[in-house]
């Protein structure tokens, strides 16, 4: 998914989709399992390899098409796909708002987990101990993994809230890439995905499917060809009107319902759970991974708590107390 902030600042975008080649290209690829070399898109547009290059560019530059580089029996070969799912432009004016708390949660710094196999785990550099052996995701170097995968289960994630104090959350916001996870991989392989906030169940997204024939545009070249490549980029709210997925309402909890302060304990879980009708896996990509430079991106919004005159009263003593002390009055 690509987010559009503001209208200005799709403006790339709005450029690179404003030509019926460079949207046919987009149809065709999708019409042929999102994968066709140079030579196979130049043929069914009836254009020449150099006037599809310069097309081919502007998608990339603006992240709807990716392209990755193979051998072929005479040489190399360009393949192309489309890497997202849906653009997602926001029309309100942007929240100018100071009181924004921004955070990011490694994909290996989770907190508590039960997965199954297939499963394992990934730094920049080699897999973390034994692909399918679910023991070393206790293991201290999960702290290093940028990508991690299983079957079924889930990971919890503490997400740190360091909003100033007296202060409550109105606004949760995470994005991350995922993906399903297949044995090797599959592109057609759906799996429903369940997140959670503090243990409660807020909304349930369907993984198309576990994506790698093309290459992450970040992925490193150690990784293996046949397994996982990247995933789709997620963005989840949870605000004073409900939780939504990529702009779509997925249900009626809202961050009202968490009564959430500086003082709260904030837990993020991921999971594929025994009772999903698609248990497809899933996979987390991090900034060494996929096609998204991020790890789990948090963003919180916050206001002064209200206080009533009681509360006010104290506060105010509390204060003038803590400031006594200070000056040794």
């Amino acid at each position: 998914m690509l987010h559009i902030n503001t209208v200005r600042e799709g403006l790339e975008i709005f450029k690179a989709l404003g030509s019926d080649v460079r949207v046919r290209i987009i149809e065709i690829l999708l019409e042929n399992n999102n994968r066709m070399n140079m030579n196979e898109l130049a043929s069914q547009l009836n254009i020449t390899n150099g006037a599809l290059t310069a097309h081919i560019k502007k998608l990339e530059d603006c992240g709807i098409i990716g392209t990755a580089t193979e051998p072929s029996g005479h040489g190399n070969q360009k393949i192309c796909s489309v890497n997202q799912d849906k653009i997602l432009i926001e029309l309100n004016l942007p929240n100018r708002s100071s009181n924004v708390y921004h955070t990011s949660v490694k994909v290996g710094h989770y907190s508590d987990w039960d997965v199954f196999p297939t499963c394992g785990l990934a730094s920049s550099a080699h897999v973390i101990g034994e692909v399918d052996d679910n023991r070393y995701f206790a293991s201290n170097e999960r702290f290093d993994a940028d990508i991690l995968w299983f079957t079924k289960g889930y990971v919890e994630y503490p997400i740190p809230n360091f909003i100033p104090y007296g202060n409550k959350v109105d606004e949760l916001t995470l994005s991350f890439e995922i993906s399903s996870e297949a044995p090797g991989f599959n592109e057609n392989w759906p799996s429903d995905i369940y997140f959670y906030l503090n243990n409660k169940e807020v909304a349930t997204w369907t993984s198309p499917g576990d994506f790698g024939i093309v290459q992450g545009a970040l992925t490193p070249d150690w990784w293996f060809r046949n397994w996982n490549q990247y995933g789709l980029l997620k963005m989840l709210q949870i605000n004073k009107r409900g939780t939504f997925i990529d702009g779509l309402k997925k249900s009626d909890i809202t961050i009202d319902d968490f009564n959430l302060t500086d003082k709260s304990l904030l837990k993020f879980k991921i999971a594929v759970p025994d009772h999903a009708e698609h248990i497809g896996g899933l996979t987390i990509f991090g900034r060494s991974f996929g096609n998204y430079n991020q790890d789990i991106d948090v963003m919180i919004n916050y206001s002064p708590v209200s206080l009533n005159p009681s509360e006010t009263e104290n506060e105010s003593r509390r204060q003038y107390n803590e400031q006594s002390r200070n000056t040794g009055n």
